[in-house]
């Protein structure tokens, strides 16, 4: 983001219990110490029960509305495979989208009332250029809990964004408990170093 005229908007979807919230909380706090207007939106759709959350951060200079239409985001941060799919509508063509490679299988799947799909990767990689697969929950676990998975994805966003690396590490500071932090500074880190 290299211009403050220019509204950047970023759609973090994944399922209850992943921590979208608290990664758009972060990248709001980073954004706003870097002087932009920040409008954030969220939708919980049986979030306890696995449902999909879906959190809408759009940032620049003025920004009016905390909505982000279907064709608009910039970016796209999938804190899981089927989300992925399911919001990929709402990327732009020659959007950033990050995908988190762990599936979580939904209830209708575990039941037997539907399929999960086999070539999401596949189908994402085919529609958009800028298609970042990136093993989150794995690169989690290595950092000390796999509960950093969403810390993990904002690092990988990081190297999108024209952040300084002070500004992530106050946000995360502000954000994560303390007994927490050093365990997710190592995730973000190793978000954002992962050979993509």
């Amino acid at each position: 983001m290299s211009q403050m005229s220019k509204i950047t908007n970023v759609l973090l979807v994944g399922v209850g219990g992943q921590g979208t919230i608290l990664a758009s909380k972060i990248l709001t706090h980073a954004a706003l110490a870097q002087g932009y207007q920040v409008k954030m939106s969220e939708i919980h759709g049986m979030s306890q029960r696995g449902g999909s959350v879906v959190t809408q951060v759009r940032m620049g200079e003025e920004v009016y509305s905390p909505v982000i239409d279907p064709g608009e985001a910039d970016f796209i941060v999938a804190f899981e495979l089927l989300e992925a799919y399911r919001w990929a509508h709402f990327l732009r063509r020659d959007g950033v989208l990050i995908v988190n490679n762990q599936k979580i299988v939904p209830l209708p799947v575990l039941i037997g009332k539907a399929q999960y799909p086999a070539t999401i990767i596949n189908d994402l990689k085919e529609k958009f250029s800028k298609f970042v697969e990136i093993p989150a929950y794995q690169l989690a676990s290595e950092a000390g809990t796999s509960k950093s998975t969403n810390v993990v994805l904002m690092g990988t966003l990081s190297r999108y964004m024209d952040f300084p690396e002070e500004v992530w590490q106050a946000a995360m500071e502000a954000r994560v408990p303390a007994k927490f932090l050093e365990v997710n500074q190592r995730a973000f880190v190793l978000g954002k170093q992962f050979d993509i």
